[in-house]
């Protein structure tokens, strides 16, 4: 094993380039240029610090002018996570709806176009695609994040999305390792336990994960999950078995190894911030994601100086540091110089999301019911947000609707007797009923339950998984709430 014997200063350097941390604003605050000028190499952009793409341009660029090879992260999933069109809703559809077409090339042309508009902004590290299969239909934080349940189909779409969005120098970042799709918990509220054997780890959880790597994901993000049958003792994030043992051993996985966030309560809440930190890097983690909540110069302060108490002490190694900061510095080198190959020089395709959301949405008519022709109301049922993807984004068919069909009216509705308040909404005009997961709502079932007694012909439009059977005289599922699997579903609705 090598020693190291660094100053103060390369010790500190190395503990700023292993955190990827978040700030407020929509320009760079003097406290963030200051420290990529002492050794931080990455930051991380979130929905407060967009407003347009001209400025998140400018942003992007003040920060360059402190250190050229700079890390700019994104968590720009598309679909129901979007942080770029955080205010619109997402031009492109999420996993799960590039999942329902099964077209690969689809998939690779749609993360390349979204890999092309983060470069121009100035990004080149992106926290997608998601690898997790979802194999448990109640799991609260992955759903429609994920390309579907079937491994094989998770595998090659991982993959292909991985190729399309590094054709463009934009770095993936292939998550949550070792796979999150069969949780019930989520992990920025509590740790997650996934009871599985060894053969279903591999042949169905691990295969994206290979996938990705045979691609030539240049990240990978790890999930704040526990895995018994490979540590019973602690999460992946902070389980050396998982990430250096089975990442990188069995794997045989060089890139850069990214934590979730950090402050999720699943890492926080159990083992504090700043130890959790220490623990991470540790096991084998590269860059520590943090800033979607603190997101503030304490912050980081706290944070290199537990790295720093924890190398001095002896708690963690001198080279463990020293090597996950250099390969924070290796994947900045890439995106700095990276040469674009001859895929991502095709033309721009702006309207590939758009096509690529039609082509996922599902239409099943299930009884006789007249065509819709005049104006609407449109109930949409809301569940409580998803943490991952924020209360802020818009979504459904409303504003489509309003548009395609002059005179419809909206409302939103949640609780027990939302079914009943959006009836007497209506007052005798034909419902298009929006829902999201419809399978894990009961309230959600209960008011569709209500407007389809009252009237047989009501629209229902499924913008989750549609586990539910399809009701309604029509049923349109978009596998995606994005902003144009809104208007996909629209246009259906319009087309009967």
């Amino acid at each position: 094993m090598t020693t190291f014997t660094t100053g103060t200063d390369t010790l500190t350097r190395d503990a700023l380039a292993v955190l990827q941390p978040g700030f407020a604003g929509t320009t760079a605050p003097d406290w963030v240029r200051r420290r990529l000028g002492e050794g931080l190499a990455s930051v991380a952009l979130f929905g407060r610090n967009v407003a347009t793409a001209e400025q998140v341009t400018a942003l992007t660029a003040q920060l360059r002018a402190e250190r050229d090879d700079l890390l700019v992260a994104i968590d720009e999933e598309s679909g129901d996570v979007t942080r770029l069109e955080v205010r619109t809703g997402s031009s492109f559809p999420g996993s799960h709806a590039l999942g329902a077409v099964d077209d690969t090339d689809l998939t690779r042309r749609v993360a390349r176009e979204l890999g092309r508009r983060l470069a121009a902004c100035g990004v080149n590290f992106n926290w997608a695609p998601s690898a997790d299969v979802n194999a448990n239909p109640d799991n609260p934080v992955i759903g429609v994040r994920s390309f579907g349940g079937d491994t094989g189909l998770v595998a090659r779409h991982t993959a292909a999305y991985v190729e399309g969005l590094q054709s463009t120098g934009v770095a993936a970042c292939t998550k949550h390792f070792p796979g999150h799709g069969d949780t019930s918990v989520d992990s920025h509220h509590a740790i997650p336990h996934i009871d599985l054997d060894t053969t279903t780890l591999h042949e169905r959880e691990l295969r994206p994960f290979r996938a990705a790597i045979a691609a030539g994901t240049r990240a990978v993000m790890s999930a704040h999950i526990r895995v018994p049958v490979l540590d019973p003792d602690r999460p992946a994030t902070l389980s050396r078995r998982i990430l250096t043992d089975l990442l990188r051993g069995e794997l045989g996985y060089d890139g850069l190894i990214v934590t979730d966030g950090m402050e999720m309560r699943a890492i926080s809440g159990t083992y504090g911030l700043e130890h959790g930190v220490v623990l991470a890097i540790a096991a084998g983690a590269d860059a520590i994601c943090v800033g979607g909540g603190l997101c503030d110069e304490d912050t980081v302060q706290r944070l290199q100086d537990a790295l720093v108490g924890a190398v001095r002490s002896g708690e963690l190694p001198e080279e463990r540091l020293a090597d996950a900061a250099a390969r924070v510095r290796a994947l900045a080198e890439w995106t700095a110089g990276v040469r674009r190959s001859p895929d991502a020089a095709a033309g721009p395709e702006p309207e590939v999301g758009l096509t690529a959301a039609r082509r996922a949405v599902t239409v099943t008519r299930t009884a006789p019911a007249p065509p819709v022709t005049g104006a609407v109301y449109v109930a949409t049922f809301t569940p409580e947000a998803n943490i991952a993807v924020g209360d802020e984004t818009p979504w459904g068919v409303g504003a489509e609707l309003e548009r395609l069909l002059p005179g419809t009216a909206t409302g939103v509705f949640t609780g027990p007797d939302a079914g009943d308040r959006a009836l007497r909404a209506a007052a005798g005009r034909r419902v298009v009923a929006v829902v999201r997961d419809e399978h894990r709502h009961p309230w959600m079932r209960t008011a569709l339950d209500t407007l389809l007694a009252a009237d047989a012909a009501t629209v229902v439009v499924e913008m989750g998984v549609p586990q539910a059977a399809p009701r309604g005289a029509l049923h349109i599922a978009t596998h995606g709430a994005a902003r144009v699997c809104g208007v996909a579903a629209a246009e259906a609705v319009v087309a009967g």
